[in-house]
């Protein structure tokens, strides 16, 4: 079985909607310093390109969750993998997700990361798949909604594979 890649969304497409995306953020926050936190290791291209295009001030931080373990379901529980630097009392905060899928590991994520108190706690996705939908969250920012397709690039990756790819692509199966 040899793997095959159909472009989804081209990397032109990808940065335009980031300069959306970046422009909306900066006029949120206008006269305030916001903390993003990149979840790793999915987010960090798309955190990257949408922080480059940020003027205001911006702290950093990252954190490594997983609901799944060793096993392809979910949990329902998130394990912390590499935690918060820093406290996150009294910050605003814009969480940066490369894709928003059942929702099991953001909705646990904000719960864990309100008990820090933060002055604001905000949800960013380059990619939100409403299909497999499990738990209710809120995202403030949305780069593309898609169909449920398995998606790789620009961060997204099958068996650690295709992360640096400049687009978002499909992976297709194909019998030889």
């Amino acid at each position: 079985m040899r793997e095959e890649i159909e472009v989804m969304i081209p990397e032109e497409k990808l940065m335009k909607r980031i300069d959306e995306l970046a422009a909306q953020i900066n006029e949120d926050y206008k006269g305030k310093t916001l903390t993003i936190l990149c979840i790793l290791k999915g987010s960090i291209f798309f955190t990257c390109e949408l922080a480059k295009r940020l003027t205001i001030p911006v702290l950093f931080d990252f954190i490594q969750v997983s609901s799944y373990g060793d096993d392809t379901k979910s949990s329902g529980k998130i394990k912390i993998m590499k935690d918060l630097d820093k406290p996150i009392t009294d910050k605003d905060v814009l969480i940066i997700e490369d894709i928003l899928d059942s929702g099991t590991t953001l909705y646990r994520l904000i719960d864990y990361l309100s008990e820090g108190r933060p002055a604001s706690l905000k949800v960013c996705t380059l990619l939100d798949k409403p299909a497999r939908r499990e738990y209710p969250v809120d995202v403030d920012y949305n780069g593309f909604e898609i169909e449920d397709e398995f998606v790789i690039g620009f961060g997204l990756d099958y068996a650690q594979r295709y992360r640096n790819l400049p687009y978002i692509g499909i992976l297709n199966f194909v019998d030889d």
